[in-house]
């Protein structure tokens, strides 16, 4: 546990949302079932094993040492720990001061709402930032934004439309199984004030077609699902199903970003995949994820894939 100690002890005053350390990554021996993050004001430790109450103990201690040191006078630390066990049971405790009630964080300037205390996923993924990051710039480079049509397919809490907006794009279909989830994403556009030009379906993507093909084509598609979730999207069945229909719903030059954070998944899944069933839509890049969820094996990391349709001939250009 000496590394999380360590990085506690260098941590500097969190203002975005940010992952402090990522023992997950299995770079720090020891450490492997253990995260850090800053959901700020809130710093948030989860475990995929039991800890017993003494490393807690002395968790705190280091957090609230550090706290002292970094941050405004008077600003009290609030820390919590969630438990992840194997069977998909979260516990969440609040080991000192209060959860702000809304909770709202930062990143890049955008603003999110979070729920510390509502199971394990707390409304943004932090390892997606450069992700977020990657679809901010094509919009700002994008002859014109305003034009632009945005495809957020598993849209969740609507980050990546969130980010595409505030960059200036036109026009965002976000679309989720979960009205929950979007019911969140709305209220993160009006945080933002980009709600003009959003939507948010709460429909089967699978079953959906119909809606999408008529909202689009679209010049920058996110598809972002679960590895796995039973009734909705498993992966090594269903990325088949959606990458057929990508071509398609792309305008000329369109760029997609294809998803998948499941560790026994490589890159050479979705490289194999897309060759054979969407062999016109050309790879671009894999994105390199944040420097601190560095992994010991970047195979079992997220992985974030670009591919873009052919642009028009010369002679077919307007």
């Amino acid at each position: 546990m000496q590394a999380l100690l360590d990085a506690i002890a260098q941590m500097p005053f969190p203002t975005d949302a940010q992952r402090i350390f990522h023992g997950r990554g299995g770079r720090y021996p020891g450490c492997e079932q253990i995260s850090l993050d800053a959901f700020a004001p809130v710093i948030v430790l989860t475990s995929f094993a039991p800890m017993e109450e003494a490393q807690l103990s002395q968790i705190g201690q280091a957090l609230e040492q550090r706290w002292q040191q970094i941050a405004p006078a008077g600003l009290p630390l609030t820390w919590a720990f969630q438990s992840r066990e194997s069977g998909g049971k979260v516990d969440t405790r609040v080991m000192a001061g209060e959860l702000p009630e809304p909770h709202v964080v930062t990143e890049n300037g955008a603003r999110y709402l979070i729920h510390i205390a509502r199971g394990q996923n707390h409304g943004l993924f932090l390892d997606m930032a450069a992700g977020r990051d990657w679809v901010r710039r094509q919009v700002l480079a994008h002859e014109r934004p305003a034009r632009m049509k945005v495809l957020n397919l598993f849209a969740y809490t609507c980050a990546f439309s969130v980010v595409a907006k505030l960059a200036g794009a036109g026009q965002v279909l976000n679309m989720d199984m979960s009205k929950g989830a979007l019911a969140t994403g709305q209220h993160n556009h009006q945080l933002n004030g980009v709600k003009a030009g959003a939507s948010f379906a709460a429909h089967d993507i699978f079953s959906s077609w119909g809606k999408i093909n008529r909202s689009g084509p679209y010049d920058l598609i996110v598809v972002d699902p679960p590895s796995y979730q039973k009734g909705s999207f498993i992966a090594t069945k269903d990325y088949a199903r959606l990458m057929r229909r990508l071509p398609d719903l792309l305008v000329p030059g369109g760029q997609v970003l294809l998803c998948l954070n499941a560790p026994e998944l490589g890159t050479d899944f979705l490289r194999e995949q897309m060759a054979e069933i969407a062999p016109e839509l050309q790879f671009v890049e894999r994105l390199a994820n944040p420097a601190v969820f560095a992994d010991v094996d970047e195979e079992r990391s997220l992985k974030v894939m670009v591919y873009r349709a052919p642009a028009l001939a010369a002679d077919q250009q307007p």
